[in-house]
């Protein structure tokens, strides 16, 4: 059936703030869902209170609304335009729920919109636990045993019946939130109340735990005539009991028969089609008994999921995309892979490499939190790798994670001792993975491994290979090893970090080896059908065998590093700035190629650069890439802290970084060094001193002045910051610190109270300086500025704290010979404004600052950063309209018994934006009277 042509307009609901369990994967989704819509010539409105992302920027949509996520702000839409249908499967729990919410209270029939892309019904199936496990029993799809419970005495009594373990699940919740295994019944009431009290509707479903059972997902597409298409088969390498969003993953299923397989895609059909009559994406989860293979459903999400994006980008199929297009009405052999274009869309795809994802956790960012994973999602954001064999991907994920490691082990980390290696292996923590190999190089057995953690044989005795060929390796040197074995260990994902570190020799010793016996990588395409039909795509990843397919071209080129897995610290907001660079480097000419390793951002989507690398944001895979394409230069400004540290890398070996020089970034980074120059300046900044150990910071304390900020250099959002008040304080935060990163050094500042911040963004062609944005910050000195409330423009300096502010951020720019980017922070005190640091890069303010202005600067800036303009060239011309509020936003409730106290080291996962006419906004008044109050105490 052709596309339903009555469909002129099209809302879609984004998913707000990032939050664990809700990430940018959905950003993703709607910005492809929103690109397909208007592919079709449908004026796409959105609605999402994220600033940071590409979705609500205006090269995705056609009507962008920056509001909270409620029925007011979609009602306040509805009026402005006249909306044919609602597409809310493309922004998480949050957009589904408010969807329903809208329905209840009859908005979507008083003005005539239609729900596509998935049935109302759908959605109360699906959450309501007692409903899908009705349904479930209905169609004969088995579930484990388990009941509602809507009080505390009900839940009691169900425990009673059904005996431990349990699992604990409450209905309308996100990321498993509330939700927990019991094991043993003393633990049962406290669990039980708090899933009661997570649930929006004060109920939960206690069922059988079926721990250390198989755990699979599947992705699914559904056509207006019934068709499906199973695009993606996603293994869980880590055994039921942890959140699939915790989990090791692992694409196709490696260790399901075919039988089993077969039966899963029935029952995966079936639930689909028995959950309403829509037409879109669905993600079914099922658990499988090991020992029989008798399989039972977890859970059906009736919209793209954080797996799509996953699927989509393991597969080269864009889940989203092709859903959008289901939605209006088109059906799967009407469509034409985008990737591919020349498969149908109902063409499942086939692929030949595997693809390993690994969580990236920010458990040091909450002290004192369980690290121990379970079925609440714990973990921040995501890489995934491609790998021809399981092993190279596994390890190629371990490189991409950024926790200095060259690998699963063997890089200089040593081993921990036997109980606590066996202790990780009983109690389930993000390095569970690293101390599994760590045990078997100790010598304790496959079986007693797999008993302890239930992980299928088959990829422990992956990982064992790896510790086998670690031994064969210490029995040779550089020169005398054979070129089939130096092979055989690049093609089980070894780094030549970890092979210098088992020969003791230098990393480049070991490239230059490779080299003389041409063992290089080679380039394979992503192209969704295992090279069985012709279809040349733009997307590779790096493997060791004898074919290269991709093509060097003679244009001039320009390589894009991403910011890998978002943290706390760097998250989506990078992807937007190299998401506008990219696009940017296009309009200028040059084929823009990306390098990432990040399943859930736009910027490794396939269309958005010339092309993509899905490789570690990694020396030696970067290195190759560079010498392979021979680009004009790399730009590091874009992928923050990320990208910034391979900048002296880049420099060692003479290739070319476009924009700011190497020496001025490390002069901006180096806050010693940046001291000295904000001196010569004449600019006032804090008084500051460098130590290298604890008395050495004792003394440098009592000659600046307590309080003091402890902090390294070469920090990524205020990690290992303290605020410090006395000697003793102080000797064990030195201490710490310093066991961290031996041998670096620490500064100690003296710290304003009392202060007021404030930061300046601005961009520089070495000549001339536009300053895009002061942002104000509610919060006084001592809070990270990404924990802050935050105001754009200012709404309370002096023009003279202002002016200051405007020459320093010139100043300093120009003193830094700063060719794009530059974030300025401050601290106010008596009018006098100091420098706090200048990082000479894009930052997490800038995305916020070009939708509050609606002016596309990070555009502008890389086109300085290329060469091609001057600032001259741009009429630059900000949209004030009032004021902006940057609301950040946490996700404690994730770690009910951290400290939630707020300091110089940032915890909060999102932001959102919101715009008040003046200063007289109740909202406004409320947060700042707070703010008052601490100053003037």
């Amino acid at each position: 059936m052709p596309k339903d042509l009555s469909i002129h307009k099209v809302l879609i609901i984004g998913s707000g703030p990032i939050i664990i369990g809700q990430a940018c994967e959905f950003d993703y989704s709607g910005s492809q869902a929103a690109r397909s819509l208007r592919d079709e010539g449908i004026d796409v409105v959105l609605i999402n209170s994220n600033p940071a992302t590409i979705m609500t920027d205006k090269v995705t949509a056609d009507h962008v609304y920056l509001l909270p996520l409620n029925v007011a702000s979609i009602e306040k839409i509805l009026n402005e335009h006249k909306i044919d249908a609602v597409l809310p499967t493309m922004g998480g729990q949050t957009a589904l729920n408010l969807c329903k919410e809208a329905e209840e209270t009859g908005l979507w029939q008083k003005y005539g919109v239609r729900i596509i892309g998935v049935d109302i019904a759908a959605i109360e199936t699906t959450e309501n636990r007692e409903s899908f496990r009705k349904l479930m029993a209905d169609i004969g799809i088995g579930v484990p045993k388990s009941k509602m419970a809507a009080s505390f005495l009900e839940g009691k009594d169900i425990a009673q019946h059904l005996g431990f373990p349990l699992v604990i699940r409450p209905s309308y919740t996100l990321g498993g939130s509330g939700g927990s295994f019991v094991k043993v019944k003393e633990d049962f009431e406290a669990a039980l109340q708090h899933g009661l009290k997570t649930s929006p509707v004060h109920e939960v479903l206690i069922e059988v735990a079926v721990l250390g059972w198989k755990e699979y997902e599947l992705e699914l597409l559904r056509d207006s005539a019934d068709n499906v298409a199973i695009i993606c088969t996603i293994e869980n390498m880590d055994p039921m009991g942890i959140h699939t969003g915790d989990s090791i993953t692992v694409a196709p299923a490696m260790t399901m028969s075919d039988v089993a397989y077969q039966r899963m895609r029935d029952m995966a059909i079936k639930m689909m089609r028995s959950v309403g009559n829509f037409a879109g994406g669905c993600n079914v989860q099922f658990a499988m008994n090991p020992v029989d293979e008798e399989i039972v459903a977890v859970e059906i999400n009736p919209r793209v999921s954080r797996s799509s994006a996953l699927a989509s980008k393991a597969t080269g199929y864009p889940i989203a995309k092709i859903a959008a297009k289901l939605a209006i009405g088109y059906n799967l052999d009407e469509l034409k892979n985008p990737v591919t274009k020349t498969t149908s869309a109902y063409f499942e795809p086939a692929i030949d490499y595997v693809i390993v994802k690994i969580p990236r956790w920010n458990f040091d960012k909450f002290r004192g939190s369980d690290r121990t994973l379970g079925l609440q999602m714990k973990s921040v954001g995501e890489v995934m790798a491609i790998g021809r064999s399981f092993n190279e991907a596994l390890q190629k994920a371990c490189q991409s994670l950024e926790i200095k490691r060259a690998g699963l082990g063997a890089d200089g980390w040593g081993l921990k001792k036997l109980e606590e290696i066996t202790h990780s292996l009983e109690n389930p923590s993000w390095d569970r993975v690293f101390h599994i190999k760590d045990a078997m190089s100790l010598g304790v057995p496959l079986r007693t491994i797999q008993d302890i953690t239930k992980i299928d044989k088959w990829f422990l005795q992956e990982i064992q290979k790896l510790v086998m060929l670690e031994d064969e390796l210490r029995r040779y040197k550089l020169n005398n090893m054979p070129a089939d074995y130096l092979l055989e260990l690049k093609q089980n994902g070894f780094s030549d970090v970890q092979i210098a570190w088992i020969l003791g020799v230098d990393e480049d010793a070991v490239y230059e080896r490779r080299k003389e016996l041409g063992i290089m990588r080679g380039y394979k395409m992503v192209d969704t059908c295992a090279g069985e039909f012709p279809s040349p795509t733009n997307y590779f990843y790096s493997s060791f065998d004898d074919t290269n397919e991709s093509i060097v071209s003679d244009k001039k080129k320009v390589i894009v590093l991403g910011s890998g897995p978002n943290r706390i610290g760097q998250g989506i907001e990078f992807d937007y700035c190299c998401v506008h660079g990219i696009l940017a480097a296009r309009e200028c000419g040059y084929e823009a190629i990306m390098i990432n390793c990040n399943p859930e951002t736009v910027s490794t989507d396939f269309d958005i650069s010339d092309k993509l690398y899905f490789e570690p944001v990694f020396w030696e895979n970067i290195r190759e890439i560079i010498e392979f394409e021979k680009p004009e230069g790399v730009i590091v400004q874009l992928g923050g802290q990320t990208a910034l540290k391979l900048a002296e890398k880049f420099a060692k070996y003479n290739i070319r970084i476009l924009g700011t020089s190497f020496r001025d970034m490390d002069l901006a980074e180096d806050r010693g060094f940046f001291s000295d120059l904000l001196k010569e300046l004449g600019i006032p900044y804090p008084n500051y001193g460098v130590a290298h150990d604890a008395d050495e910071a004792i003394e440098v304390a009592n000659r600046v002045g307590y309080p003091v900020l402890v902090r390294p250099s070469y920090v990524l959002g205020g990690q290992g910051m303290r605020i410090v008040i006395n000697d003793k304080e102080l000797e064990d935060s030195v201490i710490n610190l310093l066991k961290d990163i031996p041998g670096n050094r620490v500064l100690i500042d003296h710290f304003l109270d009392r202060a007021e911040e404030a930061e300046a963004d601005c961009i520089c062609d070495q000549e001339d300086v536009h300053i895009m944005g002061i942002m104000e910050h509610i919060e006084p000195a001592g809070i990270h500025s990404g924990d802050s409330f935050a105001v754009l423009p200012p709404f309370n300096f002096s023009e003279n704290v202002l002016q200051q502010i405007r020459d320093y951020t010139r100043k300093i720019a120009l003193a830094l010979n700063i060719k794009g980017l530059l974030n300025v922070q401050f601290a106010v005190k008596n009018e006098v404004v100091y420098i706090i640091e200048a990082n000479p890069r894009a930052s997490r303010s800038m995305p916020f600052i070009c939708k509050a202005f609606q002016v596309p600067y990070l555009n502008m800036a890389t086109k300085v950063i290329l060469g091609e303009n001057k600032l001259a060239d741009f009429e630059i011309k900000p949209i004030v309209k009032g004021f902006a509020i940057k609301e950040p936003v946490f996700s404690f409730d994730k770690f009910p018994n951290v400290n939630k106290e707020l300091g110089p080291e940032m915890k909060s996962t999102g932001e959102a934006i919101r715009f008040i006419e003046d200063t007289n906004d109740p909202y406004f008044r409320h947060l700042y009277s707070e703010k008052s109050m601490y100053l003037s105490k």
